[in-house]
């Protein structure tokens, strides 16, 4: 059966709910949602598993600090033997206006800590990643307070929308492979 790791990350912790750093907790939370699939805890995180026409799907939530991500991601790739171009990374990103989606196979870590130590773990960039933006809305030197801090209300109107279309793509992804859901959504 053909095997799939989709990861969205995230903090762990009461705090860190509904941050914008842990968007990728929350897609992977309502895709998981969707088919009424149940996380487990396991080592280094939170599992969950979905059926896609005849696909095993695995939904992790790392239990490391987002900037620690790449250990939880290496050992579910290995002990569920995952080839790597079956990995999909659900993560924010301030190098995109709040609103965008992009899906890519392969990249730097932008600055974001948490690609920098998967990149690190996998000993490889050439991983698909799916970037959700969260704009630069803050001042100099307030970064983490903005990645950490919650949604706007402006925002909140329209994230719900942006986390479907982002699992609409995760679907595409799985089915149909990166490049079918480069081109449709991109």
């Amino acid at each position: 059966m053909h095997k799939l790791l989709i990861v969205g990350l995230g903090n762990p912790g009461e705090q860190y709910i509904d941050s914008r750093h842990n968007i990728g907790f929350q897609v992977i939370d309502k895709l998981a949602s969707k088919f009424d699939a149940n996380f487990k805890t396991v080592k280094l995180g939170l599992l969950a598993e979905i059926n896609l026409k005849g696909k095993k799907v695995f939904l992790l939530k790392p239990s490391t600090f987002m900037n620690l991500s790449g250990s939880a991601i290496h050992y579910h790739l290995i002990n569920n033997k995952i080839h790597i171009n079956d990995l999909l990374v659900i993560a924010d990103d301030l190098n995109l206006d709040f609103g965008t989606i992009k899906l890519k196979k392969k990249g730097s870590s932008g600055g974001h800590n948490g690609h920098k130590d998967i990149i690190n773990s996998l000993n490889t960039s050439t991983y698909s990643r799916l970037k959700f933006g969260i704009g630069s809305n803050f001042i100099s030197g307030q970064q983490s307070s903005y990645v950490l801090g919650k949604w706007d209300k402006t925002e909140l109107e329209t994230i719900y929308s942006l986390i479907d279309k982002t699992i609409a793509t995760t679907i595409q992804f799985c089915l149909e492979g990166v490049d079918n859901a480069m081109s449709n959504f991109n």
